[in-house]
């Protein structure tokens, strides 16, 4: 029974020992490799584990790599590994540009990567070239009119510009500022849709690629369409805007002319407070005038009487007045 438990023990440890073994000495990989033609070592392989570098992401990309006849250093896959690289895409990329002849190095393959641009659609892109579709630009012609255009611009991936060069954002821009500034050019409306091709022959004489990481093969104008009439809606809110000023001037005057006879009539009202108030002091001064001997009792009835005349004699023209005014009855 002891001896059982020995031999187990002994079996334990060395399946433990051989899996520490084939954990740091990958010797499956290290054949596959050598079996490929790679020459590797298998302390590299050692030396990768200890640095915490999975062995299978660097040995496979080099077999292939090796397969395809690059010649490509360990050393520099296992510092872009390091760098945080996506080793297995830059050497599809690498591949994929040798067989079509694009020249381009695993140095410079690796900067496009660590940019974080996708280097393999990148060279895919240089060979097949793709086909960006602009959103509808709007545009105003000369004579008021206003066009909405949508223009398709094909591009290739330029692979010297890649790192630090502009995205497809700004070719999109700078194509719908070359619309905003081709119809904004043109007298009429009509020239731009009679013929549309003046857009992509403006618009491409301008360089628009310059500092992209792109190269504009060609921009050809999908749909043109005709929007707003701005030049009379304009003219429409300039008419609506002088009416409003004429009818603020128009009520400042009214404005000035009721507190200009508002002011008569307090200076009217004034003026008649003047006369009561005289006419209120001449009874006082009749009186005056009796007491000191200056008026005597007949000047005073003759000029009763005269007053009462005066007052007859305008009653009796108010009265005919009104009644010259007044319909005849049927």
């Amino acid at each position: 029974m002891e001896q059982i438990i020995i031999a187990f023990g002994v079996l334990v440890a060395i399946i433990v020992v051989l899996a520490i073994f084939f954990s740091f000495f990958p010797l499956g990989l290290w054949i596959s490799a050598m079996a490929s033609g790679v020459k590797i070592k298998i302390f590299t392989l050692v030396g990768m584990r200890i640095r915490r570098i999975t062995p299978s992401r660097l040995v496979y990309p080099l077999i292939k790599a090796t397969k395809a006849g690059l010649d490509i250093s360990i050393n520099k896959m296992e510092a872009h590994y390091l760098a945080g690289g996506n080793v297995d895409r830059v050497i599809n990329a690498l591949i994929a540009a040798q067989r079509a002849d694009i020249d381009l190095v695993f140095e410079r393959a690796a900067a496009i990567d660590l940019a974080g641009r996708d280097v393999l659609q990148a060279v895919q892109m240089s060979v097949n070239p793709k086909v960006i579709e602009t959103p509808v630009v709007a545009a105003i012609a000369k004579d008021g009119i206003e066009l909405r255009a949508k223009a398709r611009v094909t591009v290739r991936a330029n692979i010297d510009r890649l790192v630090g060069g502009a995205g497809e954002e700004t070719v999109i821009a700078r194509v719908g500022e070359g619309i905003v500034t081709t119809v904004g050019s043109a007298e009429s409306h009509k020239q731009v849709l009679e013929n549309p091709d003046m857009i992509s022959r403006t618009v491409l004489a301008k360089g628009l690629d310059a500092g992209t990481a792109f190269e504009i093969l060609s921009i050809d104008i999908a749909d043109v369409d005709v929007g707003r009439n701005i030049g009379a809606q304009l003219q429409t809110d300039q008419a609506e805007a002088d009416k409003r000023i004429a009818q603020a001037k128009a009520e400042e005057r009214r404005a000035m002319a009721v507190a200009h006879e508002q002011e008569m009539v307090a200076a009217v009202q004034e003026m008649r407070a003047k006369v009561v108030e005289a006419e209120a002091e001449v009874p006082l001064a009749m009186a005056e005038a009796l007491r000191e001997g200056k008026l005597g009792v007949l000047d005073y009835y003759n000029m009763q009487n005269v007053i009462a005349d005066t007052q007859m004699r305008d009653s009796i023209a108010h009265s005919g007045t009104a009644a010259k005014q007044e319909p005849p009855r049927k």
